[in-house]
């Protein structure tokens, strides 16, 4: 998830502070539109939002999204403004359809909190409340519509922060998982494109998607205070289980492969030093670590496989102060753990919270 109150602009590779910020107004009927699609190349700094060619339009995909933190009477400080993308093009677009302030389940808005708001990974499509309803928006053409079935609306008695998503790279399947406290609610995988609604145990928590998105990675806490961590595909049928050992459980981010069975996981030692290992589900194996290529004082924060079998991971970087700063894309050697700078940008000062592609 996001760092809370991380810090400013678009850097590295910076984009001009007279790039345009539009706002996006909803569409009277949000139920068109395609969510889709596949990452971009880093796109040209020159895109307007009245002059986007199809290149450019291309590349339209969200490097971070944010809300403001404003502060109110005795000095608290609380989620304002509207959610804001800011693109790859350079561009910084409005959500006004956004939820900000999450709603009790009798009514009442609890204004010293920010909504639910998910980005995926290939940053193309975002997911997140527009009334009391779970929609997502195609970033590119603006085109809204809600979750398939009943995963758009939340089971009666349940406040909008008693909810947590999980979106597939490219932000076709959505999982919603229910954080109610009798964990009676069954996770719903929602396929956008087909309309079809599938259901999870209630009793596990979602951890990912693999990069085509068929298959989710999950975990649960057993009776015997182990770890389980089991793989669904999205119709729901279990196609790999096993009681994962300590290193493996206690350590984060994981990201699962394509052959549905191969969990990559970073663990972080108490020198501050990252290494990258893999563990096999089927195997019950987990890997010799290698040591992560990335510089002192980054900290790992998302990581996944992609289609090629390389890793993509995201990283961010802090002041003295411990404010997130900056936040730097990467993809890494499975087998090495030697990495290749893909991007890299300030994070804007005075947010309240802000959101990397796959958060």
């Amino acid at each position: 998830m996001g760092p809370i109150s991380p810090s400013r602009a678009l850097a590295a590779l910076t984009l001009a502070a007279a790039a345009a910020t539009t706002t996006i107004t909803a569409p009277a009927q949000a139920n068109t539109g395609a969510a889709s699609a596949t990452r971009s190349a880093p796109a040209s700094t020159a895109a307007t939002a009245s002059t986007d060619t199809d290149a450019d339009a291309d590349a339209d995909a969200v490097r971070y999204a944010w809300l403001k933190s404003c502060t109110k009477k005795k000095d608290v400080a609380v989620p304002c403004g509207a959610w804001t993308l800011s693109l790859r093009s350079g561009r910084t677009v409005r959500l006004p359809d956004a939820r900000v302030h999450p709603v009790y389940a009798g009514g009442k808005s609890d204004m010293s909190a920010g909504a639910l708001f998910t980005v995926s990974g290939d940053g193309r499509v975002v997911n997140y409340f527009k009334g009391d309803r779970l929609v997502v928006r195609d970033v590119s053409s603006g085109k809204v519509r809600p979750l398939p079935g009943r995963a758009a609306s939340l089971p009666r008695g349940l406040d909008m922060s008693e909810v947590d998503i999980e979106i597939s790279p490219d932000g076709s399947i959505v999982a919603v998982d229910y954080l109610d406290t009798a964990a009676r609610l069954p996770t719903l995988i929602a396929d956008v494109e087909s309309g079809r609604v599938a259901e999870l145990p209630p009793d596990g928590t979602v951890l990912g998607f693999s990069p085509d998105g068929r298959h989710l990675l999950t975990s649960r806490f057993t009776d015997d205070n182990t770890t389980e961590f089991t793989v669904f595909d999205t119709g729901g049928r279990r196609t790999a289980s096993q009681v994962v050992p300590q290193i493996v459980s206690n350590n984060s981010p994981v990201a699962l492969a394509d052959d549905a069975t191969t969990v990559a996981l970073i663990v972080t030692g108490a020198s501050g030093g990252s290494r990258l290992r893999t563990y096999d589900l089927a195997s019950d194996a987990v890997s010799d670590a290698v040591a992560l290529g990335i510089p002192k004082g980054e900290t790992p924060q998302r990581l996944f496989w992609d289609p090629a079998g390389a890793l993509t991971l995201w990283t961010s970087r802090g002041d003295a102060e411990g404010d997130i700063t900056s936040a730097v894309q990467r993809t890494v050697g499975a087998a090495t753990g030697a990495t290749r700078r893909l991007d890299s940008f300030k994070i804007k000062s005075g947010l309240w919270t802000w959101w990397l592609p796959g958060e």
